[in-house]
């Protein structure tokens, strides 16, 4: 693909970035080591008159027990342990650094809750949270919800967190994972007596779950075969999760529905959504045997999510709005011809969230790619917004449980702020700091980082706004190892956020940059919507092009440049590995890569594929976007040529993106590709899409893709 020019870029530059590697590109002795070979076993596949071929298809395992392929998957690991080797040294100094700026016995800002003061707290030398509460006040006893660290003992991965709490404050709603899938096992705690009940359900989707007004009924959702979350069911303490009554069924493939609370706590919402349609109904809390009420039926790109609070519901919609406006309507008459509109579309503003309070509304907005809070007082109609000086940042809402209060707790932080905990009187404007994130050790302090948001040509002359971070005094013009990472997917924005774990990157001169591409709604829905279906490569040439204005205007070294995604952002990182000018990145790390896009999304049996046909099209009836697809599939796409150096990690049991997507596009880069660079598949094969559980192992893992992205930019200590 022909990539333009961006900016002010001069010629030679532009010469030299899309010519070979350049001269200088830092020396990487990797061991010597055989690597595996998967063997070659065709299978074709006939679509609109073409046949696609797929060599590796055979390492496709649903059930996860083959003994050839999890085999096959060791071998890889092995051979990058071995060629990881030299990096062991440096591993183990980052995973120090990394764990030495976190304070290891810790918790969390606590929040009041009908009496109660809920909280999160780690201790040294454990691995996992432990959820706490305290009746009246902080002062009083310790009560332990869950101590994970206790239920893990022994597992190779385990996850666990409370849902929610009854309204007669007795029971803990729980959910445990020990696979890393996305089916989640649903257990209640009588709190009085530290004790399970014998009430357990299996396989809830999504650990979606919550009490009704009566603490001993509960609704949940299901997954069908493709665990595409389909009923909701209806639990009563004491009886066979087999007699559950089902109160919601989906029937449309394309549609997933889950159930919620209201603000107010009077109303259950049991919302089924598409990529690009919403239908919600409504079910008294106190009444969860009865009928349910329908808010509005569904429509084609019609999109709406329901509140409620004092008898009123909030309705946020596109409908007629592409920015999405809110509307309110009276609780007994909901439907759509009843709706007034509360606040207005705005072109240039995307209204996010909505959070009620007895006579505010803090409305979470996007405004020129960058959040903010808006606090609107009903009674006067006077609304502010909360100010912040960091030219890139991330803010929004967090616990807000007590809708009578004036006092608004929200989060905030910038590349260069730790992560921070704000209540703000909503009517003096008095904003006070509970918390900041302390980053141990005596090495970090703001004022040694510079943070800048600038703003890149894409190939098409669409401005794409970029956030980076360097250290000052590391930082020469030209010179410094690059970093980039971006994601590009469903509408999901990468804010500007702190990372003490980065630290490492930045206090070794390395410039990281996050690009705000097209696919997420950094600018708005139409951002989002030029990035997906058939504008999909959108998403592609806006990285290439950032990457190439940062070059260019000195923020890296043209041969130290690294590029970082995963999941639909490692689908951005197979596209460029193919589509990028030869030399443009020395290495690209490839996280739960979604690669395999064709063989995939003509798939109905795989999770979320029908969900997703509206992101990306339906290469099954639409030939259009097969095609479409077809030229941008990092697997299909593969040639023979030189690629940079390549980590790829996937985890054998990721529901989201099989194990077996990057273990074939590896297998088909091995046999393809022209150069010595290293190839490096590792997987987890103890965990899913979030990778493994239990902060060491985050930290390892974290250590691990720094110190490849390092290695290949020369920088080794």
């Amino acid at each position: 693909m022909r990539t333009l020019p961006v900016g002010l870029l001069p010629a030679l530059v532009a010469l030299a970035l899309a010519s070979c590697t350049p001269s200088n590109t830092p020396t990487v002795n990797w061991p010597q080591a055989t690597a595996p070979v998967a063997r070659v076993e065709p299978k074709t596949f006939d679509e609109f008159g073409k046949t696609r071929t797929d060599n590796y298809y055979w390492l496709r395992d649903d059930k996860r027990s083959s003994p050839e392929v999890i085999d096959y998957l060791k071998a890889e690991n092995a051979y990058t342990d071995s060629l990881m080797a030299p990096t062991a040294a440096l591993r183990k100094t980052l995973f120090t650094e990394i764990k030495g700026r976190i304070k290891q016995t810790d918790e969390s800002v606590p929040y009041q809750d009908r009496g109660y003061w809920y909280y999160t707290r780690f201790e040294d030398g454990k691995n996992y949270p432990i959820y706490c509460r305290k009746k009246g006040s902080l002062e009083g006893t310790e009560e332990v919800l869950i101590d994970v660290n206790a239920e893990a003992e022994g597992k190779a991965y385990y996850s666990a967190f409370v849902l929610d709490i009854s309204d007669d404050n007795n029971l803990a709603l729980i959910a445990d994972n020990q696979t890393g899938d996305d089916l989640y096992r649903l257990r209640v705690k009588d709190l009085a007596k530290g004790t399970y009940l014998p009430d357990a359900i299996e396989a809830v989707a999504y650990a979606n779950a919550t009490f009704t007004a009566d603490p001993k009924v509960i609704l949940y959702s299901v997954a069908d075969e493709t665990q595409r979350p389909t009923e909701i069911r209806r639990h009563t303490l004491g009886t066979p999760a087999t007699a559950d009554a089902t109160v919601f069924q989906e029937k449309d493939n394309q549609f997933s529905c889950g159930v919620g609370r209201s603000t107010g706590r009077g109303l259950l919402f049991i919302a089924s959504n598409s990529t690009t349609s919403s239908e919600v109904h409504l079910l008294p809390a106190a009444a969860p045997t009865g009928p349910l009420t329908l808010v509005h039926p569904r429509e084609k790109d019609h999109e709406y999510s329901v509140d409620e609070y004092a008898g009123t519901l909030y309705i946020r919609t596109n409908w007629e709005a592409k920015n999405f406006r809110l509307m309110t309507a009276p609780l007994a008459t909901p439907s759509k011809a009843n709706w007034k509109e509360r606040i207005a579309h705005r072109p240039d503003v995307l209204l996010e969230n909505i959070d009620l309070f007895k006579d505010h509304l803090v409305v979470s907005e996007k405004k020129g790619g960058l959040a903010q809070l808006r606090i609107i007082q009903q009674s006067s109609g006077q609304e502010h917004y909360i100010e912040y000086q960091d030219p890139a940042y991330t803010v929004g809402t967090t616990r807000n449980v007590d809708p009578e209060t004036q006092v608004l707790r929200f989060a905030y932080a910038s590349m260069t702020t730790p992560n921070s905990t704000y209540d703000y009187d909503m009517v003096t404007k008095e904003r006070k700091l509970l918390k900041q994130q302390e980053v141990l050790g005596g090495t970090f302090s703001p004022e040694n980082y510079t943070s800048e948001r600038i703003l890149a040509k894409a190939a098409d002359g669409t401005e794409v706004p970029i956030s980076l971070v360097y250290r000052k005094d590391r930082f020469t013009k030209g010179q410094n190892p690059l970093w980039i990472y971006a994601y590009g997917s469903y509408g999901y924005a990468v804010e500007p956020n702190f990372s003490s774990a980065r630290l490492s990157l930045l206090d070794r001169g390395v410039v990281f940059a996050i690009l705000h591409v097209r696919g997420g709604d950094d600018l708005g829905r139409a951002w989002y919507e030029d990035g997906k279906l058939m504008k999909k490569k959108n998403t592609f040439t806006d990285f290439i092009a950032c990457t190439q204005h940062l070059v260019a205007q000195g923020y890296g070294h043209p041969a130290k440049v690294v590029a970082q995604g995963g999941s639909a952002g490692g689908l951005l990182m197979g596209a460029i590995s193919n589509m990028a000018p030869q030399g443009l990145y020395a290495g690209i790390v490839a996280q739960v890569p979604f690669v395999d896009v064709i063989t995939t999304m003509r798939d109905a049996s795989i999770p979320l594929t029908t969900g997703e046909w509206e992101e990306w099209g339906n290469p099954i009836t639409d030939q259009a976007a097969y095609d479409y697809m077809l030229s941008y599939s990092p697997y299909d796409n593969v040639t023979a040529k030189a690629y940079p150096h390549l980590l790829v990690t996937t985890s054998l049991n990721d529901s989201r993106v099989a194990y077996w997507e990057p273990a074939k596009w590896v297998a088909k880069l091995r046999t393809l590709k022209t150069d010595s660079n290293a190839l490096l598949l590792k997987t987890d094969l103890d965990a899913g899409h979030g990778g493994g559980s239990g902060r060491d192992k985050q930290y390892e893992d974290t250590a691990f893709t720094y110190a490849f992205g390092l290695w290949v930019m020369g920088v080794q200590e």
